[in-house]
């Protein structure tokens, strides 16, 4: 399922995919959101799950200045190399979850590695990356400014922060992430996350104190 919406000449494209995710000697059976981000010449993919052939149909021939991963977790990453290689695009990944981008691509590296406030720019708009650790080590949030949208991954969702109950993760170190780096954004901002449905900073802040007491 592809759902468009359009801000000036850039628009924000959802894919949503299903697959599996393993870690800590589980699978799961998971829902991935796909975002693209452009207009009708060039965009930018965030993050790679499950199905390289239904990501490469919604870009639909355009060029693709890069593919963002939110984190390095198999669900987000597992077709980034074939996605790569059939719309030759770079790579970028924060270089503190290579030990789980290895997981899956032991002999490949990402193309860059992501560093906090880089700027990515894509039709005529600025992408700006947040590193926000605890969901992994490398998570790293990408935020659009012109379009009053954030791209969470796994750091939050509509209901409270990315679980961190796995190897890796960290709930305390979620949580400053989110209340110093998101809860700083404008209260309107959009929040799409790596799964499940959208919602605001504004509506998810009042609710931090509520999550540090349920805990992980």
């Amino acid at each position: 399922m592809t759902e468009t919406t359009s801000g000036s000449a850039l628009r924000i494209e959802h894919l949503e995919t299903a697959g599996t995710f393993s870690l800590d000697g589980g699978t799961w059976d998971v829902q991935n959101n796909v975002w693209i981000v452009g207009n009708d010449d060039e965009c930018i993919v965030i993050d790679a799950p499950h199905d390289a052939g239904a990501i490469v149909e919604a870009i639909n021939g355009r060029n693709v200045v890069a593919i963002l991963l939110t984190h390095a977790h198999d669900d987000h990453i597992r077709v980034v190399q074939e996605l790569s290689d059939a719309v030759r695009a770079p790579t970028h990944l924060h270089s503190s979850d290579l030990m789980l981008w290895e997981r899956v691509f032991p002999s490949i590296d990402p193309n860059h590695e992501i560093q906090d406030r880089d700027i990515f720019e894509v039709a005529g708009q600025r992408i700006k990356a947040l590193h926000t650790p605890g969901h992994s080590p490398g998570s790293t949030c990408f935020y659009l400014p012109s379009e009053g949208v954030v791209f969470t991954g796994d750091t939050l969702f509509n209901g409270g922060p990315g679980a961190t109950g796995r190897s890796f993760s960290d709930f305390e170190v979620i949580i400053e992430s989110i209340r110093d780096r998101l809860f700083e954004l404008p209260p309107e901002t959009v929040v799409h996350p790596g799964h499940g449905g959208s919602t605001t900073i504004g509506d998810e802040s009042p609710h931090l104190d509520e999550w540090l007491a349920r805990g992980e």
